[in-house]
Formats: structure tokens, sequence, C-alpha cells
């Protein structure tokens, strides 16, 4: 069984990497949000999370992960991100025994009103345009052996700028693997696998006079033809290890390397201290990115009843010249 999971595994590897090598064009993929990571405990980490991931965070990180949420968890995460956009993430996920545990999730995006100019009215023209952005998903985990779990998802994608639209969908798939040496565990994760995206809308269409001398010659109708564009695939591989101090207090170590189709390789190291499993502290690095470098964060687990808990989790990332992003999050596992 190991035999075959390790060849699985160097499957996925193979595949996804050669996928995400076919599609790459730094700076071309659109829906841009997919990429804005919930969980303000993975913030903290620096998004080194493929691999430690084990809550309903799991539907955004790495699907399988799911497996080890023990019975039903709600979640809340709210990201007040650069250039006053705000992105707000609600998930539910349950185990049905035997079965597996699944995951509906919901991400929205939105920012303030932009207001309407032209190339007469450059100032503007009193008039605005919202747009937004919002994903929808359901996501399904399974332990396949004691020490082997794999998850999918599935997404639909809509964005929205003034009356213009495009809509898409995607998919995600997630393995991860505990090796049997003490705590160390590998995954890997593919997210927003799909095919391209496309702006539609009434704004679009525009009338075309092909002789304007000729006032009496009505214009043809037309429209402008937008191109499409890619979802951002990305590929993830991870790995997580856990050094125990004493019996109540522990040191998570994971690092991470991922590869965008519309971006350089990029890596990520974490760090996340844990006392009586109650009190966490994090830090984080990313490598190669153009703006995020260090994170910070720190989380509180309580239980509110004898079967309920609930996790208040912080986290704060350095954008550097765009200044610094806070995220919180809070899940309830009942």
């Amino acid at each position: 069984m190991t035999k075959k999971i390790a060849i699985i595994l160097l499957a996925v590897f193979v595949s996804t990497t050669a996928l995400a090598g076919e599609f790459s064009k730094t700076g071309t993929a659109g829906a841009q949000f997919l990429k804005i990571g919930v969980g303000a405990r993975y913030n903290g980490l620096g998004e080194a999370s493929v691999a430690t991931v084990d809550d309903i965070y799991s539907m955004y990180w790495n699907p399988a992960g799911l497996t080890y949420v023990p019975s039903s968890e709600i979640a809340f995460t709210y990201v007040n991100y650069v250039a006053d956009v705000s992105l707000n993430y609600v998930a539910y996920a349950r185990r049905f025994q035997d079965i597996g545990v699944f995951g509906l999730g919901a991400t929205f995006l939105t920012m303030d009103d932009q207001e309407i100019t032209t190339v007469e009215q450059p100032e503007g023209t009193g008039l605005t345009y919202s747009t937004s952005s919002y994903a929808l998903q359901i996501s399904y985990a399974r332990q396949l052996t004691t020490q082997f779990s794999f998850g999918a998802s599935f997404k639909y994608i809509n964005e929205r700028i003034y009356h213009e639209s495009a809509r898409g969908f995607a998919f995600d798939f997630g393995t991860l693997l505990y090796t049997g040496y003490r705590s160390l565990r590998i995954a890997m994760n593919i997210s927003n696998m799909g095919p391209d995206m496309k702006f539609d809308g009434p704004d679009l269409d525009v009338p075309y006079d092909p002789d304007q001398s000729n006032p009496n010659q009505d214009p043809y109708s037309g429209s402008i033809n937008v191109d499409p564009y890619h979802l951002p695939l990305t590929f993830r591989i991870g790995l997580a290890y856990d050094f125990d101090f004493t019996n109540e207090s522990k040191l998570v170590m994971s690092v991470e390397v991922k590869h965008p189709n519309d971006n350089e390789q990029q890596g990520s190291l974490g760090a996340e201290y844990n006392w009586q499993d109650k009190y966490f502290l994090r830090a984080g690095y990313k490598l190669n990115y153009e703006e995020e470098d260090f994170s910070l964060g720190g989380g509180f687990r309580t239980g509110l009843t004898e079967e309920t808990e609930l996790v208040l989790d912080y986290a704060w990332v350095d954008y550097g010249r765009l200044d610094s992003v806070h995220r919180f999050s809070a899940s309830i596992a009942f």
C-alpha cells in the first residue's frame, strides 16, 4: 500500500507540474481574488500550509486535510486587504460516518465604488461603478488509509465590473500523507484547474459606422471582443513536522514550494508554537514574492461546552509598499 501511495503522489507531482509549466505566463491570469488565502492561522504561517491544514480551512489550502474535522465545523474569515478591498469567507463542514467529510464554502470580495471617468471628463462624470467577485465551493475528503487522505473541491466563480460579468468553474485536488516517520507529513495540492473565463455585458455592445461622412447611413450593431483569461492555476507541495518539547507544548515547522501559472516559483516557511493546545504564536516568511515577506500571528482555543470549541485567530502580514494587512478568523467545532 505504501508503494501504491508513493506512485500516486509521484503521478500527481509530475502531471500538475507539467500543467503549471504549460500555462506559465507571468501576469496573465485573472480571478486574482482566488489567491487571497483564508484562515488567519495559515496567513500567520506565511502560507506554508498545504501540509499543516487539519481543520475547515483545508477547503482552501488542501481539501485532503478535511479528513481531520472530527464532527462538524463552521468558520468565518475577514480580510482587510489593500486598496480598500475587503474579503469575507464563510464555510461549513461535516463528517459522515464511513463516507467522508463534505464541506460548503463561499468567498466574497468587495471594494468601494469607483468614479467613472471619460476622455471628455477625465476628472469624473459624477457617476460611479461597482465591482465584486465571489466563489461558491463544495468539497469532499476521505481517508483512504490510516496514513493517506485525498480531497477534491468544485468551485463556481463569478466576477463583475459595472454591468459586465464573467462566469466559470474550477477544481481543486489535494493529498496528505503521514510518512510513518514520527510526525513528518508531505502534502500536495493543485488549485483553480478550470477553463478560461471571459467578460461579457451590455457595455461591450457598441454601434459601428463605416461611413461617417454619410449622415443617412444607420450604424451597424457591433461589440467589443474581450480576450479570455486564465484562472490562477497553482501547484503546492509541502512538508510539516512537530517538535514535542513537553506534554503541554510543541513547535510545528512547515515548508512549502508553490508554482503558480502567472508568476515565478515561490516558497514559504512557517512556525507555530502551541501551548496546551490552547494558546498559539506564529511566524512566517515568504520567498520570491514581490511585496509580501514577513507575517506574524496568534490564536486562542477554548471550550464553550463539553462538545463545542471556539478558535479565534489573528494574522498580520507585511505587504511592503502596500502597507500591512490584518486578518481575523473564527471557527466553532461541534
